[in-house]
């Protein structure tokens, strides 16, 4: 519900857009019609639902800075409009703005996300002081949503990070992606919330320890590059993700099985997007120089679960990282993963760092 004091003027312009919003339910996404054009359809709707204050800390220029400024830790502030301060048919639009940006899979997986804070906020008590929130997630439109000209949209809080930039009705950017998942496991089981044995991003990390494991002595010694984790993922907030040479080994030196399992941890991340969003991802990795066979994986720590491990595959186009090892919150060690996806040409749609 809108936590905001109750001004006459706000009370007032709530309660307007509110029963405009109750009368115009938001409508299903039509097929066929591209992400970019779902996308400005869902935003203007939300949009037309927020009285003044409200918009006027969930819309801001395209060019303001702290439209690159990202990161995934708890935080009392962040920009744009928490959930928490809307009421529900507000935050029925903000839902369906976010189901416009991503694929069935990537919406269900950041809804799932956002009921883990619930949970945490129920296993720390106390500790959790009145951050761990499912509503604490932040939606914010950088620029006016048009079918013509370039406008951006976030979606942020505590292990979900989704940045999209649209121009002209085409999805042009989508990175920085992020998702985090703590617990990755559950362990415990609470009324209403993910059942023990659910892991938000079991893909993400199952896929990767299968190739890790077939690997054979000689092709670990490639791509096994540290025998312990780093402490998280890099460039965490950074507007750019690092520019170092790949480590690892190589696909063309993967066997025909490995390379399959490959694949299946890129196209994992890519289907968090909507088709159209991940096939061409998909394009612009095979059209580099080396396709493919470019694409590095590199490993560090453990490689069997309870036990801090990382990854990294990366191409000319794209780099994903993946880190678990951090203990959840009753304890149980590398129990809590941090993983993105990043445009190597640039995110947020600007030029990568030389």
């Amino acid at each position: 519900m809108f936590r905001t004091a109750a001004r006459p003027s706000l009370a007032l312009a709530l309660a307007v857009t509110v029963a405009l919003a109750l009368l115009l339910p938001a409508a299903p996404l039509a097929a066929g019609v591209p992400a970019g054009s779902q996308m400005v359809r869902a935003a203007t709707a939300w949009l037309d639902t927020l009285a003044p204050e409200q918009k006027a800390r969930a819309l801001r220029p395209y060019d303001d800075a702290a439209r690159t400024g990202w990161h995934f830790i708890p935080k009392f502030e962040r920009k744009g409009l928490a959930l928490r301060e809307m009421v529900p048919a507000q935050q029925q639009h903000a839902y369906d703005l976010l189901r416009a940006a991503l694929s069935q899979a990537g919406y269900d997986k950041s809804r799932a996300i956002m009921r883990l804070d619930e949970m945490l906020r129920l296993q720390e008590g106390a500790k959790a002081r009145n951050i761990r929130d499912a509503e604490r997630y932040f939606f914010t439109i950088f620029g006016t949503p048009a079918e013509t000209g370039t406008w951006a949209v976030s979606v942020e809080g505590h292990h979900l990070s989704l940045n999209f930039v649209v121009r002209d009705g085409r999805v042009v950017d989508s990175t920085p992606q992020f998702f985090g998942a703590n617990p990755a496991e559950v362990r415990r089981r609470f009324a209403d919330l993910p059942e023990p044995g659910s892991r938000v991003l079991r893909d993400e990390e199952q896929l990767a320890f299968d190739l890790v494991r077939s690997l054979s002595d000689e092709q670990r010694g490639r791509a096994i590059v540290a025998a312990e984790s780093p402490a998280d993922i890099r460039a965490a907030g950074e507007p750019q993700s690092p520019r170092e040479a790949p480590r690892g080994i190589r696909r063309d030196a993967l066997t025909d099985e490995q390379r399959g399992l490959l694949e299946r941890i890129v196209r994992t991340y890519c289907a968090a997007m909507p088709d159209e969003v991940a096939a061409e991802r998909l394009e612009l990795l095979a059209a580099a120089e080396g396709g493919w066979d470019a694409i590095h994986f590199a490993w560090a720590g453990a490689t069997e679960p309870g036990v801090g491990h990382y990854y990294v595959v990366e191409g000319p186009t794209f780099v994903i990282e993946f880190c678990n090892v951090q203990p959840d919150a009753e304890g149980n060690p590398a129990n809590h993963i941090h993983c993105v996806w990043r445009d190597r040409t640039g995110d947020f749609d600007l030029p990568a760092a030389p």
